[in-house]
């Protein structure tokens, strides 16, 4: 049965759905205000494998995954760009959506965005002054009342005496204490702003996610998913007002990915190791970039480097020239074969991909040994439920980035034609100089009985 380690119990619990065969899973999504770097990736991409897999484990996943397109970066982005707010989101979620697809990321089932649910914001915030746990301030600001909730800090681990003490507490005049966060902010002058009971204003950030899986996923669901990175206070935050609003369980799983480092050091723009999709795919095949997030335990750590996607593409090369060259069957996956028992084993096992991608080598192995199709087939078909090994396979080991390769495939099959005719004038020295400037520019030439077949390095 599936495990999923649950950060609320800070253990490996077996899943089981609220309603049987079905999941209802939502996950914080970007704030669109700028091109997604390497930490939107790792999100996108291990909770879109999360969804792949319950769905091949023979679920009903409902995956909702939000857009915030209004907060306080989205404001000063649009007004020092000297755009509307509407462009530069737009814009933006555009890129996102090009993004996503490159990295072979299933669209979710449901993208609210917040502009779409203010109503539903502003009832939620209602029931939570009724409730007695929100207030409006001095300033006209609704605050949420973290004192008067019992469960708070239970996810973080952290107590109200810890918060009050630590740092990230912040002195705010028009709370009643400064652990307080804001739920509904009065308009200020050129921000845009929406009518409310306490005056026009703007939702809060974390206000946004409750109202949004409320409505599309109810007052209680199965998983919760997110960077570590919102777990404090984000994702504490919603708990307080998603049980504050309703009086039950809010989310039964809280699912986190591990943070994205750049050679060892934490990512960010000030240390200048910050790095987009788009300039990775530059460099890189948007596959490689999704093997190598894959290959890494989502909850552990993953350590960016140009050397680290170089071993991902040699690696994922290794199982597409497995499957080079044979015609393969679509078959349904033989669950009680060796290799797909232990597969299986591994991702119902907390999504242990690192232990399913041992598998994965050693069933390629057994390919390139026996030529086994029934092997090759059940080698596409369990990396398929991980979004890879789709394509064809000689169209991966010949594909490249257009921005770094010197020569495109037309070019290679007219130097490949010249090879052929100078062996059959047996011009052997020309033969070998061809390919020894293929070799330099990337391109390796494989003879067989066939013909002659390329990939570059």
């Amino acid at each position: 049965m599936l495990k999923i380690y649950n950060s609320l119990a800070r253990d490996k619990q077996t899943f089981v759905p609220i309603e049987p065969g079905k999941v209802r899973m939502y996950v914080c999504g970007m704030t669109v205000y700028d091109y997604c770097h390497l930490g939107h990736a790792r999100v996108m991409v291990v909770f879109d494998m999360v969804a792949r897999w319950l769905r091949t484990s023979g679920y009903d996943v409902t995956y909702v995954r939000n857009i915030t397109d209004i907060d306080d970066k989205i404001i000063k982005r649009a007004a020092e760009n000297q755009e509307t707010i509407d462009s530069l989101t737009g814009r933006f979620i555009q890129a996102m959506d090009e993004d996503s697809a490159a990295l072979g990321v299933l669209r979710p089932d449901i993208e609210p965005k917040a502009t779409q649910h203010i109503p539903q914001m502003l009832s939620m915030t209602s029931r939570l002054i009724e409730n007695g746990l929100a207030y409006v301030g001095s300033n006209g600001d609704v605050f949420y009342a973290v004192r008067e909730f019992t469960g708070y800090g239970k996810l973080s681990g952290k107590s109200l005496e810890d918060l009050r003490a630590g740092e990230r507490v912040e002195v705010d005049t028009h709370k009643r204490d400064p652990l307080d966060f804001v739920l509904w902010k009065s308009v200020k002058p050129g921000e845009p702003h929406w009518d409310s009971p306490w005056g026009p204003g703007r939702p809060g950030w974390h206000l946004e996610c409750s109202a949004m899986s409320e409505q599309h996923l109810g007052d209680h669901f199965d998983i919760h998913g997110g960077g570590a990175d919102l777990q404090f206070p984000h994702h504490e935050n919603e708990i307080a007002q998603s049980e504050g609003a309703h009086n039950c369980t809010f989310v039964n799983y809280w699912m986190h990915n591990g943070f994205v480092r750049v050679d060892d050091e934490k990512m960010s723009k000030s240390l200048g190791n910050f790095f987009t999709i788009r300039e990775v795919v530059k460099k890189f095949d948007p596959e490689v970039l999704r093997f190598f997030i894959l290959r890494a335990h989502y909850r552990s750590p993953l350590n960016y480097s140009d050397q680290h996607l170089e071993d991902a593409k040699q690696a994922l090369t290794r199982l597409y020239t497995a499957l080079r060259g044979i015609e393969i069957p679509n078959i349904a996956i033989d669950w009680s074969n060796a290799y797909g028992e232990r597969f299986k084993a591994a991702m119902d096992d907390d999504f242990n991909t690192p232990e399913a991608f041992a598998v994965l080598f050693e069933l390629a192995n057994e390919v390139n040994k026996s030529g086994s199709v029934q092997s090759a087939a059940l080698l596409k078909s369990l990396g398929n439920t991980l979004g890879l090994l789709e394509r064809d396979p000689q169209a991966y080991l010949q594909a490249g980035s257009s921005s770094m390769d010197v020569l495109t495939a037309e070019q290679v099959e007219q130097f490949i034609s010249d090879r052929l005719n100078a062996r059959k004038a047996k011009n052997f020295a020309e033969a070998d100089r061809i390919r020894k400037e293929l070799a330099e520019a990337g391109i390796i030439l494989e003879d067989g009985p066939q013909g002659t077949t390329w990939r570059r390095a």
